[in-house]
């Protein structure tokens, strides 16, 4: 059956949003060129978006003359304003943007380990009000959190896991309370993995596998272009794999024995001390991990570096190296065989400072140990792609709530 007017007016409005915020500023003209839609009713859909507050006039277009049919109409940035946090057992960051995402704040607090729950929370809660102060914005519209963790299907909610603080579970709660806002949380690697597929490494690619790397271990999974979580929430709980090389097993409430014990930054921190490689963190928080690939990987880089050094010969930064890719291959190539994914993403603060010296040595041992192709690339955005995957989660719900047809 046909669409009812309404039905097609909202169709059309939502059509134009999207493209808005897809293209930026748009003309009248250029809006029917890429909607298809007749001349009249581009005309009545762009009044009807100006009278309801979600466009605006924000420029003319320089290839025409002035005059209406040279007006831009872009979406009103101001209309709400979202927040992102990235929860870390060590801390809070927090980004607050506009509608279209233009960053208006950004702040940080450090929580110590043996700060009492109600206290971390509070700081945590604060330091959201006060950005939000900072950026103007008297009410939050949609807050997106990231979390580690275990998120729950069915609620929505941040699940116990073994070995986070209470807090963490806690502040989701304590924000829905203070914040006139709707607040979604979402592990933090699932939002890294979306990050990479809208701005960083996997932008050409609708499956794929993201492997986290940062202070510990994860994995999400993006097949067909579509997130996936699981049955239970806990698709990418990679840390939990059985691998050889470690002492023990994992248990249901315990990763180590499993990947964890391998390429968490404990364990590669170890792993570079046997191999006589010393860093420091350049930013607070980096986890350790990071600060010592990025040395090992710069001393490779440097003049006085071997560009072809022999097995014998190798200095301990290239024997370091060879090592991570050999555990990392483990836990990717447990992936690529029952997922088949086609590439798999180094991602996290230790993905990203690996770079292409890593993720080729990773590549290198895959294609040796498993027949199906594979890509390994690195990390584009590192640890910041939690932050930035938590924005785009708020500001797609954001929009979609705005941009709803409202019923007359």
């Amino acid at each position: 059956m046909p669409a009812s007017p309404s039905t097609a007016r909202a169709i059309n409005d939502r059509v134009a949003l999207r493209l808005l915020q897809q293209e930026g500023p748009l003309t009248a003209g250029q809006l029917k060129q890429l909607t298809g839609l007749s001349r009249p009713t581009v005309a009545d859909l762009v009044e009807r978006l100006t009278a309801a507050g979600l466009i605006e006039v924000v420029g003319e277009s320089g290839e025409q003359r002035r005059g209406p049919n040279a007006r831009l109409y872009g979406i009103v940035a101001d209309r709400a304003q979202l927040a992102a946090l990235d929860v870390r057992t060590e801390g809070v960051s927090v980004v607050v943007s506009d509608l279209l995402g233009r960053e208006l704040a950004r702040a940080s607090v450090p929580i110590a380990d043996d700060t009492g729950t109600g206290p971390a929370v509070e700081q945590a809660v604060t330091l959201v009000e006060r950005a939000a102060k900072e950026a103007g914005a008297e009410r939050l519209h949609t807050v997106g959190v990231g979390a580690p963790g275990l998120i729950d299907p069915a609620t929505g909610e941040l699940r116990d896991s073994s070995g986070l603080p209470e807090w963490h579970r806690r502040l989701v709660a304590a924000l829905q309370e203070r914040l006139p806002a709707r607040v979604i949380v979402e592990n933090e690697t699932n939002l890294a993995a979306l990050a990479e597929q809208r701005d960083g490494a996997a932008r050409d690619r609708d499956t794929f596998v993201l492997l986290w790397l940062g202070h510990g271990t994860g994995a999400a999974v993006v097949l067909d272009g579509r997130l996936r979580r699981g049955a239970s929430g806990g698709t990418g709980e990679i840390g939990f794999l059985p691998v050889p090389g470690t002492s023990t097993l994992p248990s249901a409430t315990d990763c180590e024995g499993g990947f964890h014990s391998l390429a968490g930054s404990a364990a590669i921190a170890e792993l570079a001390a046997g191999h006589g490689l010393v860093a420091t963190a350049v930013s607070p928080g980096e986890p350790e991990a990071a600060a010592l690939v990025r040395q090992a990987v710069a001393t490779l880089s440097s003049p006085s570096a071997s560009p072809s050094p022999s097995p014998s010969a190798s200095s301990g930064a290239d024997r370091f190296l060879s090592a991570l890719a050999d555990r990392l291959a483990i836990g990717a190539a447990s992936v690529v065989a029952v997922l088949d994914p086609g590439c798999v993403v180094l991602g996290g603060e230790v993905g990203r400072v690996g770079g292409e010296v890593l993720a080729a040595r990773v590549g290198e041992r895959l294609a040796r140990m498993s027949p199906l192709p594979v890509e390994v690339r690195a990390s584009a955005l590192g640890g910041g792609a939690v932050l930035r995957g938590a924005l785009l989660t708020a500001r797609e719900s954001a929009q979609d709530d705005l941009f709803a047809p409202r019923s007359r």
